[in-house]
């Protein structure tokens, strides 16, 4: 779909290549609390119970992976690491986490229900949900890497407030979603390759209409700007979804980086990765050394993946992952002394059609 003018932007000499920082991904340590070997003696098969799942999950659907991937962003971002966004709850209620796929959340309790009959309630759905987001990486054709684990679930509904006050928005600018990742820690290279989980997944009308609409953003390549007209008819559109990543959208690799330096990319906040002069040079250095790119974006996974994790004597580990397993009052600014929900303890079944976030 790419116009001829522009391929010749994927071009670039050695000497540029040579100019650049080199952007080496250092090993993040590993939070007290959590093991690589954690589930060693307790649960030795978790991690291929997940993935033999998953593996017959992206036979039929491999647009799956995506979801799974989004769900581990959007938990860690609020309040931690903690499966805080799998409660049936305010925090799925947000605006930004409405377009999260109802199937990945299935997916997650069905992974679950499979790790506990295998070795009782041992496994927190906080590590299911990091492991499948490795393993969603993976399975697309990304890297394969490990995962520290450990953690544990959090008990708290999070309130719409609180999910509004951390998860970065897709029409910021890139000062302005750093801001996000600063506060958590990360830092400018962590932003860029985390970034480029939009190699795989979809994005809708309803996030990109402001660019073709009234008048269509200049930073956006002519062509492909009518291409998602054509898609999105209307300054009101909804319905429709297009690939973050026109070129290889179901496949884990660093095409996300070609598209930025084409101006071809849906969102607002991707898009301006290639226009600040700050993360510009690590676009163009991902955009031509896939293996830099996967080795940081291991990194700074692992990295992100152990921010405000409950460890230890902390949490629990639910009996079900939408629901908690005792009955806990909602935060401060969250109302009176209103019971949100009476949950069950104690590992019985609660019916798991009642998940009621969307994405």
């Amino acid at each position: 779909m790419a116009s001829s003018s522009v391929l010749p932007l994927l071009l670039f000499s050695s000497l540029l290549l040579l100019s650049l920082p080199l952007f080496e991904a250092q090993r993040p340590p590993i939070v007290r609390g959590l093991s690589w070997t954690f589930y060693r003696s307790s649960c030795p098969n978790v991690e291929k119970i997940v993935r033999d799942h998953l593996k017959d999950v992206f036979r039929r659907d491999i647009t799956q992976a995506a979801g799974l991937l989004r769900i581990h962003f959007h938990d860690c971002f609020v309040r931690g690491c903690d499966g805080s966004v799998l409660l049936a709850g305010s925090e799925q209620e947000a605006p930004p986490n409405l377009s999260l796929r109802k199937e990945a959340f299935t997916i997650i309790n069905d992974l679950r229900a499979k790790v506990h009959q295998a070795c009782g309630r041992v496994v927190s759905c906080a590590d299911i949900v990091a492991i499948a987001a490795r393993d969603s990486v993976e399975l697309s054709g990304g890297p394969k890497y490990r995962v520290p684990l450990g953690r544990k679930d959090g008990q708290h509904i999070v309130t719409l407030e609180e999910t509004l006050r951390n998860l970065p928005p897709f029409f910021g600018d890139t000062s302005t979603v750093l801001g996000f990742f600063t506060a958590k820690n990360l830092d400018l290279t962590d932003l860029v390759a985390l970034s480029g989980g939009h190699t795989i997944g979809v994005g809708h009308c309803s996030a990109i209409v402001d660019r073709l609409y009234p008048v269509q953003d200049p930073i956006m390549e002519r062509n492909y700007a009518d291409r998602l007209k054509i898609l999105c008819p209307f300054p009101n559109s909804t319905e429709g979804s297009f690939p973050l990543d026109l070129r290889s959208p179901n496949r884990f690799d660093n095409k996300y980086y070609v598209d930025l330096m084409n101006r071809q990319s849906l969102f607002r906040s991707d898009q301006d990765l290639y226009t600040d002069t700050r993360t510009k040079p690590i676009v163009e250095k991902y955009a031509v050394d896939e293996k830099a790119f996967l080795d940081q974006f291991v990194a700074s996974m692992v990295k992100m993946g152990q921010l405000s994790v409950l460890t230890g004597g902390e949490g629990e580990i639910r009996a079900n992952c939408s629901v908690r397993n005792s009955p806990v009052r909602m935060p401060e600014d969250g109302g009176d002394d209103e019971l949100i929900r009476t949950l069950v303890s104690d590992g019985d079944e609660i019916e798991e059609d009642g998940m009621s976030a969307a994405f």
